[in-house]
């Protein structure tokens, strides 16, 4: 592991961990966080276990009344309903279920077969080139799988679960996803990255081409700073044509950087320049930035830097060009794969969720319009950790910026499916009393109701000009894809609800 970059669990890290894909309990929705490797996980929860211990008698239960075993109950559609109604149990109703659904398999097949055509639109999706060898980001899925994705176990702990072909069937196969963007990340050793900028762009025209229809989008990564950064970029614009543009005003993601590549969107000397290059390629000026997701002690650990990972680059940027839309991903929550449940007791406080809140008020505070929010990992983490606080994040974006400026993105493959990402978002409400509390109007509403059909695609696809026609909707539903997608369930294909990462060990 020494070529591992600053950030991954170190050897003594590694003796309080165990592989999420033979130590975790296989649930429809993870019941405990997954560390990517970024970052030590923080053991299970009391609150978790017990709905570990309701999903487990739900799936003995319903499993016998079925008459089959429980790991097939709890790939059903009615095992994800079993799921959510522990997590209600435990976590108050903040998920729309019955038990009618975990008890009448004909009720949740019917449910989930209506709600397959949906649209949906995934606005961050990660997959790695086949010559990359860094196994040091298994950690990613290992966090997932004890903490959110349990049957990821079900297969071997490898780099394949990361690169195209498990893509594929994880994406296209095992969930609803419609059509998914594809992104990398920039690292200070260019061996570490995921895709360069040319392999988006072939696995977009790849999958377009297998599909016979447009199931892909691509990034390019800019980066700002680094040498040779601004031909990149012209290259990009010459021969990739990516459908946006993605960076990381914090350099490398892992670890701090040490070669001085944190940047600001509102820089003028350094990036206006490369607002003027894209406003005139004739490209969609839709700019994604990772902001966000740093450890809880980031003062210390990441000092002189963090500051990059917040959205205070963000108004100036936008009122300087406002041509151009600007997608903060991860809703800039600030905690990263761990517990945020004290970032709830902070929220029920004082009506603040870090960085989000700060996200959510940016377009009113300084009349700006083309600010949005982007839901990946950020969803995961919240709803395994503490569903309401999901909510308090989705309400704070929704009630904050606007219905129609909150997409819909899961960070996968990193964490399996995002099948179970998706049930969650379908069938979460905003509670009451929050509402009332912080003078919220917009509830989320019923799983194919205006709202979540805006958070799940409608509004990336106004962003993306992808047009949402009947013929459209028909040939998402019969393309090659669709077909390859139809012949895996007949074949009794089934959701592996994997998940790839560290557990924390149980404190003794």
């Amino acid at each position: 592991m020494s070529e591992r970059p600053a950030g991954w669990l170190s050897d003594k890290e590694l003796e309080e961990v165990l592989p999420a894909e033979t130590a975790a309990f296989r649930s429809p929705i993870p019941t405990q966080i997954v560390s990517t490797g970024e970052f030590n996980p923080p053991p299970q929860t009391e609150q978790q276990r017990q709905v570990e211990g309701l999903i487990k008698e739900y799936g003995d239960k319903y499993a016998k009344y079925h008459g089959v075993d429980r790991r097939t109950f709890l790939a059903s559609a009615s095992g994800f309903a079993a799921a959510f109604l522990a997590m209600n149990q435990v976590f108050g109703p903040v998920f729309q279920v019955s038990e009618a659904e975990a008890a009448d398999r004909d009720m949740a097949d019917e449910r989930a077969k209506k709600l397959s055509k949906q649209f949906i639109f995934d606005d961050q999706t990660h997959f790695v080139r086949e010559d990359f060898d860094k196994e040091g980001i298994l950690g990613l899925g290992k966090y997932a799988l004890e903490h959110w994705n349990p049957d990821m176990a079900k297969t071997p702990m490898t780099l394949a679960r990361y690169k195209f072909e498990n893509y594929l069937k994880e994406i296209y196969m095992d969930s609803d996803t419609k059509v998914a963007l594809l992104s990398s990340a920039p690292f200070d050793d260019e061996s570490w990255y995921l895709l360069f900028n040319d392999q988006l762009r072939d696995a977009r025209s790849l999958v377009n081409g297998i599909s016979g229809s447009r199931r892909m989008l691509s990034h390019a990564v800019f980066t700002p700073g680094s040498p040779g950064w601004m031909e990149e970029v012209d290259k990009s614009i010459s021969e990739y044509k990516p459908d946006s543009w993605k960076g990381y005003t914090i350099g490398d993601p892992l670890s701090p950087s040490t070669k001085g590549t944190a940047w600001r969107l509102d820089d003028e000397k350094l990036v206006y320049p490369f607002y003027e290059k894209a406003r005139k390629s004739g490209l969609n000026k839709i700019i994604c930035i990772h902001k966000g997701l740093l450890p809880r002690d980031y003062e210390k650990s990441w000092p002189g830097v963090w500051k990059y990972a917040t959205v205070e680059d963000v108004p100036k940027a936008a009122k300087d060009n406002p041509d151009f839309l600007f997608i903060m991903y991860h809703g800039a929550l600030r905690p990263f794969l761990e517990d945020p449940s004290y970032e709830l007791d902070l929220f029920e406080k004082t009506g603040e969720i870090r960085w989000v809140t700060h996200l959510a008020r940016i377009p009113k505070e300084h009349g700006v319009k083309n600010v949005y929010g982007e839901l990946g990992s950020t969803f995961a983490v919240a709803a395994v950790a503490n569903p309401r606080f999901a909510a308090a994040v989705v309400g704070a974006l929704v009630n904050g910026m606007g219905v129609d400026h909150v997409v819909w993105g899961t960070d996968s493959v990193w964490y399996g499916s995002p099948q179970w990402q998706i049930e969650a978002m379908r069938r979460i409400e905003i509670p009451d009393d929050m509402m009332k509390k912080h003078g919220w109007k917009i509830k989320l509403g019923d799983a194919d109701g205006e709202v979540k059909r805006k958070i799940f695609g409608l509004t990336s696809a106004r962003l993306y000009n992808y047009k949402i026609t009947a013929d459209v909707m028909e040939k998402l539903g019969t393309d090659k894809l669709a077909q390859m997608k139809d012949a895996y369930e007949r074949d009794g294909g089934q959701r592996s609800n994997a998940a790839y990462g560290y557990i924390g060990k149980a404190k003794v």
